[in-house]
């Protein structure tokens, strides 16, 4: 894994691809690499930062040039070994072995029909010298990032944000419909930018650049596509057995020519991986992470230490136990910088801490879990949209009675917090509405009426544009199936703008690649093949995995209670973080330029001190925002491409 960034008759060329590569340095520490070449009346640069994972030695250095062709590449194919014994009969001949040099022949080879044959997570660049072309291309989901910024017939691009931001000749300006879209989300959906110039090579896809300045687009993969091909298959009688899908997906996930550990946190996907990958890789190491026990008392969270145990002492895997006991007020604005953009789960910050612990200890290479909720129905907002629909049969007089008796409840007192009652208070704010509008308001922070109420009210329009893309989104396929409905819009909204997108800056941030086995097109394939009255059985999420999971885990951890990812937020909220709320709601760079309404800030604040709502997520978000925003303004931090704010 690596970072990569480049410079297509760009003025200064060579100096912005040295500051661009400059600042994605933490994503490379191995090593680093330029290349030049005239291209009509301008240059082609492009810059690369080493993170060395195969092929250790200088043949896999980048960026790579042979033949005419250049090519910086972040990534890894997980058919390597097939391509190149493909390419090899075909009388090419390898000086190396690692897979950036089987990317580079395959190119030569297929051109922009060799992206449908790549199996794996990439972004690339790259130009030839006989044409004077560059081609830029991402991964069939989105796992790892490329941005973009186009001025005339010129572009520059980097695997951050933030590099971009430092090059573009001043400070790039703030998209606030993309500011709207992370309030109603908390992350920018990656339809979106945070800078109006600048842009994200979307999933799938590929933008080649020419001399004369002429730019085309072409699309390789559509998930739709993908998921009405899956109904089809299904319907056909065509059932891929998922549990070889998915230990394949893992073997191939562990090549590497140094240590792969894995993320444990004791539920079922990350617990599932990692005895696939033991089995294989016979004691290897395993990270998980605890909380504060005054935190996760307050908190409510299940104990999932035990059941990483558990799985490490059956699997003989050498578990390292992380306890979060973060600085948040320094972590903050770290993690900030590091997200590029404001993204508010603070599930980014135990991936940042989980991936600085194993770096310390040598390991380079992660195995997460991520994906398996998106694509097989785990999180509870699937489950409650279904319930949702019985709920809706019930007489509308006792709805209303049980509306108002929840409304009352309590959601934390001084010493704990209560989670059902949060679930209640959150299933019954969508529980009688449209399909598609409920499930928009099952994972975003407000509705229509509340993000009004928060924004500029010169911003209503742009809130409604917002809303119509999800719309559009949600409903661009021919599925009948609900639950199938939920998974594609998630693999195309939710684990691109979100997951994958804190998963790989924060892991990066700490010189850390992280893979992720679910989501790989195998996988997904097979998942949608899937009925949706098979990924949810009653009451049970995932039930599908759950069965294929069962075959190597003990029933004990497939089936027990779905554990949370995520951080004690009440607790920081109540205490680390209580005074900075104060002096965002007061005195924000958000509230002084008029974006956020101060009076509606106040009483988010006041109504989760009292307990009544939790507004815990959302106040977390807000200091996210205000802390990106307070970048953006001033040309500091991630806004200017400097280094990141310094931790205690």
């Amino acid at each position: 894994m690596c970072g990569i960034a480049g410079a297509y008759r760009w003025p200064d060329g060579k100096v912005v691809t040295d500051r661009l590569t400059d600042t994605l340095a933490h994503r490379g520490p191995d090593g680093a690499g330029r290349y030049d070449h005239p291209v009509g009346d301008g240059e082609a640069h492009l810059g690369h930062r080493r993170l060395a994972v195969v092929d250790l030695s200088e043949t896999g250095a980048q960026p790579m040039v042979s033949g005419g062709l250049a090519l910086t590449y972040n990534g890894e194919l997980y058919n390597a070994p097939e391509l190149r014994a493909e390419l090899t009969a075909a009388g090419v001949r390898f000086r190396g072995t690692s897979d950036t040099e089987v990317l580079l022949e395959a190119w030569r080879r297929w051109g922009t029909d060799c992206l449908p044959r790549l199996r794996g997570m990439f972004a690339f660049g790259i130009f030839d010298e006989r044409t004077g072309d560059l081609v830029l291309a991402r991964d069939q989901l989105g796992v790892k990032p490329l941005f973009l910024l186009r001025r005339g017939g010129g572009l520059v691009f980097a695997s951050e944000l933030k590099a971009l931001a430092g090059v573009s000749g001043g400070a790039l300006e703030v998209d606030h419909a993309a500011l709207v879209a992370s309030l109603l989300y908390y992350w920018v959906p990656d339809s979106r930018c945070a800078f109006r110039e600048a842009e994200k090579l979307p999933p799938g896809s590929w933008l080649r650049c020419r001399p004369d300045g002429r730019v085309e687009r072409g699309r390789y993969f559509s998930l739709r596509e993908v998921a009405e091909e899956g109904r089809d298959r299904a319907r056909a009688g065509e059932r891929p057995d998922l549990h070889a899908v998915i230990e394949e997906s893992t073997r191939r996930h562990l090549l590497s020519d140094v240590p792969v550990a894995t993320f444990l946190s004791g539920g079922l996907d990350s617990s599932y991986l990692t005895a696939l990958a033991a089995r294989d890789r016979p004691g290897m190491s395993a990270y998980t992470i605890g909380f504060r026990a005054e935190d996760a008392r307050f908190e409510a969270m299940p104990d999932d230490l035990r059941y990483a145990r558990r799985v490490a002492e059956r699997f003989g895997v050498d578990l390292h136990e992380i306890e979060i006991n973060p600085n948040v007020l320094d972590l903050l604005p770290q993690m900030t910088y590091h997200l590029d953009e404001p993204i508010g789960d603070p599930a980014a910050i135990n991936t940042f801490l989980i991936c600085s612990a194993a770096r310390e200890a040598g390991v380079k290479v992660m195995l997460s879990g991520m994906g398996a909720d998106e694509l097989f129905a785990g999180y509870r907002k699937h489950l409650a949209n279904l319930l949702a629909l019985r709920y809706q049969r019930v007489p509308r007089p006792l709805r209303r009675g049980l509306s108002a008796a929840v409304d009352r409840l309590p959601v934390a007192t001084a010493r704990r917090g209560y989670r059902s009652v949060r679930f209640a208070k959150r299933f019954l704010s969508f529980a009688e509405l449209p399909e598609e509008t409920a499930f928009r308001r099952s994972y975003t922070m407000y509705d229509r009426g509340e993000l009004l109420g928060l924004l500029d009210p010169d911003l209503a329009g742009t809130v409604d544009d917002v809303l119509d893309e999800h719309a559009d989104v949600y409903g661009d396929n021919n599925l009948d199936d609900f639950v199938n409905r939920m998974c594609l819009g998630d693999a195309r909204m939710f684990l691109p703008g979100l997951n994958l997108a804190y998963t790989d800056r924060s892991s990066m941030a700490a010189s850390t690649e992280v893979r992720v086995p679910y989501v790989d097109v195998e996988v997904v394939r097979a998942a949608f093949t899937v009925p949706g009255d098979r990924k949810i059985v009653g009451r049970q999420g995932k039930a599908v995995l759950k069965e294929a999971a069962a075959t190597v885990l003990p029933r004990e951890i497939v089936y027990r209670p779905k554990g949370l990812f995520s951080a004690p937020l009440r607790a920081w909220m109540s205490r680390d973080l209580a005074p900075l709320v104060r002096e965002v709601v007061n005195d924000g760079a958000l509230v002084r330029s008029g974006f956020l309404r101060r009076d509606a800030l106040a009483r988010l604040v006041a109504e989760d001190a009292a307990g009544h709502r939790d507004f815990s997520k959302h106040l977390w978000h807000v200091l996210t925002l205000e802390y990106w925003y307070r970048g953006a303004i001033s040309g500091s931090g991630h806004g200017s491409g400097d280094t990141p704010p310094p931790t205690a």
